[in-house]
C-alpha cells in the first residue's frame, strides 16, 4: 500500500469485533488506534461460539489468529435436548468455542504485533472529534452505543425488546454436548442453554418469560443468588455443582436494527449495528465477519472510505438481515417455550432444533439420520422412508392422502361470477399435480360480494353447473384428490380492477355499493366508503352464505371454507381496526366474534355432517391497535368449539397501512401458536416454498397441512416433482398414468 491510501483509524470499542476490525485494517498498513473503556482483563460473558464459515473466513484473512485460535478451541458435534426428564441427543452439529477472555488475550497479542496502539481505560473522544481527525472512525460499542445515539437522526436505530429474562452464568467443568434443558416450576418454564468453551468451563445461560422471572422472586436476587438459585433448578444438567457470574445481570435480549449503517466516514460494526439472539450463535460471530467484510471493502477501495462503506453495508446487510431473521424465530420460539412442553420428548427435540428454520428436515437427516428417522416413526411415517408430506390426514369423513394444499388463489378470470375452461385447466392441472387438497379462490356468495368484476361466485344455477363441470373432472381424472371451495364476500375490499389492472383500485365505472362492519374505506381517499350493515343486512348475509353452502354441496366439493381474513366482510367484525360499531356486534372480541360465528353455524347447519369445514383467520394484522396473536387464539378457539375441523392461519391484508415482516414460513409462527395452544388441526400458509420446508413444518409440530400458492404457479406438479425428488414413489403421490413416462427429471447436458 502506498503513502497516499493509508488510513488513519480510530476504532471505538475493544471487544473481538473492534480489535478483529483493528488488526486486519494494521495488516493492510494502516494507522489504527483503539479506546476501550474497560481495563484489559476485563470482560462480560464467558464463552464464545464460531461456526465452521466464520474460521474459514478468519483463516483466509489471517492465518496468525486462526491458528491461535485453533490450539485454543473446544470443539463437540452433539446437541442434548432434556425434556421431562428424557435426555435425547442429535448428533453431526459441528461447534467450536473458546473463552471470550482468552480470544480478547489474542486479540491484544496480535493487535499488538501490528503497531495497533491499544488505549484500555480510556473513554473515547467526542465521535464528531475521531471523525475530524481520522479517515475512518469504527464505531464497534455494542449494543448500548454511544457513537449509534449521537448519530441516531441519521442512523434511524430501532431497539426491540424481547419478552424473556436471561442471565448469563458459567460452572468450572465441561459439558459434553451442547445442552438444552427445561424447568417445570412453579412460577412456569424456564430454559437452560449451556455449551463448553474450555477444557474445565461451561457457558450457562438461563432464560425464561418476564412474568416467571418476576413469579419466581429472581427480579429481587443479587448475581451471587441468582447463580445458586439457577445452579439448584438445574442442579441435574450441573451434576450438583455451583455457577458463578461475572458482572452478570438479568438482561432483556435487545433486538438492533439501523437504517443505515455509516455517516460521513463513520461506521457501524458489530451490536452497534445489529444484534442477533444468542439462542442461534454468538453476537460475536456476527461482529468477526462485520471486521472481515469491512477490512475487505477497504482493501478494495484504497483511499475512499465513502465507496469502502457503501460496498461494506451492500455486502455485509442481506447475511445480517438473513440472520437476524432466524434470530428472532429462534428468540419467539423460546419466548413461547411453553406450548411447546406437552408435545411428545421426540417431537420436542426436532422443533427445537429447527427453531430458527436454518436447520431442516432434510439437513437433520444428513447429521443424524438415526434420530430423524426415529422422530418419522413417532410422526408416523413407514419404515419405507416415506416422507411425512406423504402421509394421510383425516378431517372428519375426509382422509387427505398427503398433507400438501394448493392455496386458494384469485384468478379473477370469472365472467359474471361463472368459472370457465381457464379455472377448469388451473384447478384440474393442480389436482393431476399430486396434492392432497386442492382449493379454489375465494367464492362470492353474491354479486355485490366480489372482490372484482372477474370474481367466482356461487349465487346463480348457472355458477353451480360451471362448478360441477370442474368437480367431475377432478374426482374423474384425478381420483383420491380432494378439491375445496372457499366462501366469501369481498366487504369494503369490493368493486375494484383485476390485479394485474391495479390492485385494489376502484373500478373506473361499473361500481357497485359496498358494505362493512363499519363505514371506513379500505384506502381513505381512494377507495369508496362502504355503508355499515344493520340488522336486516346481516340476516340477508347469513342466507346468501348457506344458499351458496348448499349449491357447493350439491356440486360435489370435499371440503368448504369460511373466509374470515385479509380483511373482507367477516374478517371487518373481527379486527378491532375495522369494527367500530358499538351494538352487540361491535367493541369486545366476544361481540365482534358474533357475526362470523352466526354465518359458521348458518354454513354448518347446511354443509354434509360428513364433509370438514375449515375456517381462514387473519392472525394479526400486523398493524398497531390490531388484532393479537392472544386474540387470534380466542378467535381460533371459538370456531373450533363451533364444530371447525382446521384452522387456515394466514395474516395481514386487513387495512392498507400495515407492516408485515415478511421472510421465508413468515406467517407459519401464528399456526404453530394456534395448533399447540389449541390442540386444533391448522393449516400453515406463507412463503412456504420448499419440500424441506414442509416435512420439517409437519415434524416438528407446527402445521397438519401446509398450503402453498406461487410454488403452484411455478409448478402446477409441484407435488409430483417434490415425491420425485425425495425419490417417493408410494399411493400419496400417484402419476396420472399418462404422465408416467414423465415422473423421472429428463437427463441435462451429456447426460
Amino acid at each position: 500500500m502506498d503513502a497516499g491510501s493509508a488510513l488513519r483509524v480510530a476504532v471505538v470499542g475493544g471487544g473481538p469485533g473492534g480489535l478483529y476490525a483493528a488488526a486486519l485494517l494494521a495488516r493492510q498498513g494502516h494507522t489504527v488506534e483503539v479506546w476501550e473503556r474497560n481495563a484489559p482483563e476485563d470482560t462480560f460473558g464467558f464463552g464464545v461460539v464460531l461456526s465452521d464459515e466464520t474460521l474459514g473466513g478468519i483463516e483466509r484473512a489471517d492465518a496468525v489468529v486462526h491458528a491461535a485460535l485453533g490450539a485454543e478451541f473446544v470443539r463437540w458435534d452433539d446437541v442434548d435436548v432434556v425434556h421431562r426428564g428424557r435426555l435425547l441427543t442429535s448428533g453431526g452439529h459441528g461447534f467450536a468455542a473458546v473463552g471470550r477472555r482468552r480470544l480478547l488475550e489474542i486479540l491484544h497479542e496480535r493487535c499488538s504485533g501490528l503497531g495497533v496502539r491499544l488505549r484500555f481505560r480510556s473513554e473515547a473522544p467526542d465521535v464528531r472529534e475521531l471523525a475530524a481527525s481520522h479517515d475512518l472512525v469504527v464505531a464497534a460499542d455494542g449494543v448500548h452505543s454511544a457513537v449509534r445515539e449521537a448519530g441516531a437522526a441519521h442512523y434511524r436505530p430501532t431497539l426491540t425488546a424481547g419478552r424473556c429474562r436471561y442471565i448469563w452464568l458459567a460452572a468450572d467443568f465441561a459439558l459434553e454436548a451442547f445442552r438444552f434443558e427445561i424447568a417445570e416450576t412453579e412460577h412456569g418454564v424456564m430454559q437452560l442453554h449451556a455449551y463448553p468453551y474450555a477444557a474445565d468451563a461451561s457457558t450457562v445461560i438461563v432464560e425464561m418469560r418476564e412474568e416467571v422471572w418476576q413469579a419466581a422472586g429472581l427480579d429481587l436476587c443479587d448475581e451471587e443468588e441468582s447463580a445458586a438459585r439457577c445452579a439448584k433448578i438445574f442442579s441435574e444438567a450441573l451434576r450438583g455443582r455451583p455457577l458463578r457470574g461475572n458482572h452478570s445481570t438479568w438482561t432483556q435480549f435487545r433486538t438492533v436494527v439501523n437504517a443505515h449503517w455509516s455517516h460521513g466516514n463513520t461506521v457501524l460494526l458489530g451490536d452497534a449495528a445489529h444484534t442477533a439472539h444468542f439462542s442461534i450463535g454468538s453476537g460475536t460471530k456476527l461482529a468477526v465477519e462485520d471486521a472481515l467484510a469491512l477490512s475487505e471493502a477497504v482493501a478494495a477501495a484504497p483511499g475512499d472510505v465513502p465507496a469502502a462503506l457503501a460496498a461494506y453495508e451492500r455486502a455485509r446487510r442481506p447475511a445480517v438481515a438473513s440472520t437476524q431473521r432466524a434470530a428472532a424465530a429462534s428468540r419467539r420460539w423460546f419466548e413461547e417455550l411453553a406450548g411447546y412442553v406437552d408435545q411428545p420428548a421426540r417431537q420436542f427435540a426436532f422443533n427445537l432444533l429447527t427453531r430458527s428454520r436454518r436447520v431442516t428436515h432434510d439437513n437433520l437427516r444428513m447429521r443424524d439420520e438415526r434420530f430423524t428417522r426415529a422422530v418419522e416413526r413417532d410422526f408416523g411415517c413407514p419404515d419405507d422412508a416415506t416422507p411425512p408430506m406423504f402421509t394421510p390426514l383425516t378431517l372428519r369423513g375426509l382422509t387427505l392422502r398427503n398433507r400438501v394444499v394448493v392455496s386458494p388463489m384469485d384468478m379473477y378470470s370469472a365472467e359474471e361470477g361463472v368459472p370457465g375452461d381457464f379455472h377448469l385447466v388451473h384447478l384440474g392441472a393442480r389436482a393431476l399435480g399430486g396434492a392432497g387438497l386442492v382449493m379454489t379462490e375465494m367464492v362470492c356468495v353474491s354479486e355485490q360480494g366480489r372482490i372484482t368484476p372477474g370474481c367466482a361466485g356461487l349465487y346463480t344455477r348457472e355458477q353451480a353447473d360451471a362448478w360441477r363441470r370442474i368437480t367431475d373432472f377432478v374426482h374423474t381424472s384425478a381420483p383420491g384428490t380432494a378439491l375445496g371451495v372457499q366462501l366469501g364476500h369481498a366487504g369494503r375490499k369490493g368493486s375494484t380492477k383485476v390485479m394485474w389492472e391495479g390492485m385494489d383500485d376502484p373500478l373506473p365505472h361499473g361500481n357497485w355499493p359496498l358494505v362493512a362492519a363499519s363505514a371506513l374505506p379500505y384506502r381513505p381517499g381512494v377507495s369508496a366508503s362502504p355503508r355499515a350493515l344493520e340488522r336486516a343486512d346481516l340476516a340477508a348475509l347469513r342466507s346468501e352464505f348457506a344458499a351458496a353452502a348448499v349449491r357447493a354441496a350439491d356440486c360435489g366439493f370435499d371440503l368448504l371454507e369460511l373466509h374470515c381474513a385479509h380483511g373482507y366482510l367477516l374478517s371487518g367484525f373481527l379486527s378491532p381496526l375495522t369494527n367500530h360499531r358499538d351494538d352487540e356486534y361491535g367493541g369486545s372480541l366476544e361481540n365482534r366474534l358474533r357475526f362470523p360465528l352466526e354465518v359458521f353455524d348458518a354454513v354448518r347447519a347446511v354443509w354434509p355432517a360428513e364433509r370438514p369445514m375449515t375456517v381462514r383467520l387473519s392472525a394479526t394484522d400486523w398493524a398497531p391497535g390490531g388484532t393479537s396473536p392472544e386474540e387470534a387464539v380466542e378467535i381460533a378457539a371459538a370456531f373450533a368449539a363451533r364444530g371447525a375441523d382446521a384452522i387456515d392461519v394466514s395474516t395481514g391484508q386487513v387495512v392498507a397501512d400495515e407492516a408485515p415482516e415478511y421472510g421465508r414460513s413468515y406467517q407459519t409462527p401464528y399456526a404453530d401458536r394456534i395448533r399447540n395452544a389449541l390442540g386444533v388441526p391448522v393449516i400453515a400458509v406463507g412463503a412456504i416454498s420448499s419440500w424441506d420446508d414442509v416435512n420439517s413444518l409437519l415434524l416438528a409440530g407446527r402445521a397438519d397441512l401446509c398450503a402453498l400458492g406461487r410454488p403452484h404457479l411455478y409448478d402446477p406438479h409441484w407435488t409430483l416433482h417434490a415425491a420425485a425428488d425425495q425419490s417417493y414413489e408410494g399411493p400419496a403421490a400417484p402419476w396420472p398414468a399418462p404422465y408416467r413416462a414423465g415422473s423421472r427429471k429428463p437427463p441435462t447436458g451429456r447426460g
